[in-house]
């Protein structure tokens, strides 16, 4: 079990010097992620700086903004901190992060039950963790075996084109557009999700009006299916989950549209999400990106921040969930938080598949197709 920390910083004037320079950045830093304004050497000393003098503390000030830690918006203003100074602060704490009060009982309680529905698990856990974060996030998960379809519904887009939704058992959703020759009613959407259940020993098998849209239903479930089929054995790219976009919005940084839009470019790149989890899973541990860290990902002076840590299945690491927000976030809190968060997740999914005697299996090379046992339907 992880330990809440509470981090209690000696006083600046008992530590050497060196150490009172980073202990002044350290503060700052800490401030600043707190008020997210330009501090000042008053406004530090009155936050745990009471042994140093102001003029002590503007020194270090302008030794540390020449050494690129600190910067200023004006002449006369305060200082804030650079991504070099984040860095400092993830690094210096990234072993010592913390969970606020109530945190740990918020995830023990919602993730304390095993569930067959792993895939709805995985989604849920990531709206939770979002949720207590205010971050962004983003999941890559690995293909769960045993997994059979269990309904398949139609929307009517135009007149030529259906939406496929497929529902899995363990909660997997995807779509798949079938295009058509000729407009169809909604009698004949009703009739064939009717068919489809049929096809599955669900139901009974419906009364078509005529021979052309039986074999119309008949066309589209067997289009679905064997594209559901292709895809789920072809397992080259893990999957990716997404949640919590809105939560950007929160913050001035990402008030300007170009800002929010530059961030949000990453959500929309799988192939670059993939790219930061799959080097998370690799180094197996907590891991993060700061600002120009993420370039190519975002565009060069994107102001966000991404931090990802793995979670395991019978402590093998099965994918990795990762935070998106401005470099302005929370990291004591944030590193804390994640680490308990996939101890966690890893619990309950480790639990899961024990008991519902499901496997999973990680991406495979195009063309190494994996036994699927019967999806089509489950007797």
């Amino acid at each position: 079990m992880i330990k809440n920390t509470v981090y209690k910083a000696l006083p600046a004037k008992k530590l050497p010097k060196n150490d009172r320079e980073q202990a002044v950045l350290l503060g700052l830093v800490e401030l600043y992620l707190k008020i997210g304004k330009p501090i000042g050497s008053s406004t530090l000393q009155e936050h745990g700086f009471e042994s140093l003098s102001t003029a002590t503390i503007r020194n270090y000030f302008s030794k540390m903004e020449e050494m690129g830690y600190l910067k200023q918006q004006h002449t006369s203003g305060g200082r804030i901190p650079t991504e070099k100074a984040f860095k400092l602060y993830a690094d210096t704490y990234k072993s010592q992060g913390h969970a606020e009060e109530g945190q740990e009982e918020i995830l023990a309680e919602a993730l304390k039950r095993e569930n067959r529905e792993v895939a709805t698990l995985i989604n849920r856990s990531a709206d939770l963790l979002s949720e207590m974060t205010n971050c962004a996030v983003f999941v890559s998960t690995p293909r769960f075996d045993q997994d059979f379809v269990q309904d398949i519904r139609l929307l009517e887009l135009d007149s030529s084109k259906l939406l496929a939704v497929v529902i899995t058992d363990f909660g997997l959703v995807r779509t798949e557009p079938i295009y058509l020759d000729h407009p169809v009613g909604v009698s004949f959407l009703r009739n064939a999700e009717e068919y489809f259940l049929w096809r599955m020993n669900k139901g009974e098998k419906p009364l078509f009006r005529d021979e052309a849209e039986a074999k119309l239903a008949q066309r589209v479930y067997n289009e679905v299916m064997v594209r559901h089929v292709v895809g789920y054995a072809n397992f080259s790219h893990e999957d990716i989950l997404r949640a919590g976009l809105s939560k950007l919005l929160a913050y001035p940084e990402f008030n300007d549209a170009a800002a929010l839009a530059s961030s949000l470019s990453l959500l929309e790149d799988e192939t670059q999400m993939r790219n930061l989890l799959r080097e998370c899973c690799k180094k197996n541990e907590l891991i993060y990106w700061i600002g120009d860290d993420l370039c190519p990902a975002v565009p060069p002076g994107s102001e966000c921040a991404v931090l990802a840590i793995p979670y395991r299945i019978n402590q093998t690491v099965a994918g990795a969930i990762a935070l998106l927000g401005p470099t302005r976030i929370p990291y004591r809190n944030l590193i804390g938080l994640s680490r308990l968060f996939s101890e966690y997740l890893s619990r309950v999914l480790t639990e899961s598949l024990y008991k519902f005697k499901i496997t999973f299996r990680q991406p495979k090379a195009a063309g190494e197709i994996t036994n699927t046992s019967i999806l089509l339907e489950k007797k």
